[in-house]
């Protein structure tokens, strides 16, 4: 029965160690730790990856909005040079290049002004009295005669 008691403490005593090695020992603590950076390191990634394809989809979408914008916008570009060619196709004349209303203002306008210079303004023939009646002799490239007072 020694024996046997023995033998159990044993037992007891290896699993005992054991498992005081295994939860108390560094490396067993480090590779928790790894373990726990592994799995927060794959959920980011995992998340990144949902990112990335939420993004690229939004960007597709918006480079077919884009897309559909500028085949209207090619449309109506079209549309417009066939309307302006039109235009040049036919008469020149008959198109005004101001609206009738604008045509009777200016018009108008017209009227005002040549009844304003119907005034006659007498011309004269002599100068301003600042002017001198005949050359000064300023300009004559001669020598002048210098006076000295005294």
């Amino acid at each position: 029965m020694d024996v046997v008691i023995a033998l159990v403490i044993f037992i007891i005593g290896g699993l005992g160690g054991f498992l005081a090695t295994r939860f108390l020992s560094s490396s067993s603590q480090e590779q928790r730790r790894l373990i726990e950076q592994v799995n927060k390191s794959e959920t980011a990634l995992a998340q990144y990856k949902v990112d990335v394809a939420e993004h690229l989809a939004s960007s597709a979408k918006l480079l077919d909005q884009m897309n559909n914008t500028c085949q209207t916008a090619m449309k109506q570009m079209q549309e417009s040079t066939k309307l302006l060619q039109k235009a040049t196709d036919a008469e020149v004349d008959n198109m005004p290049f101001f609206s009738e209303e604008t045509q009777q203002q200016l018009a108008q306008t017209a009227a005002l002004r040549h009844q304003s210079r119907s005034i006659e303004i007498p011309e004269t023939t002599e100068p301003p009295l600042d002017y001198s009646d005949g050359p000064s002799g300023l300009f004559v490239d001669q020598k002048q005669k210098v006076t000295s007072a005294g």
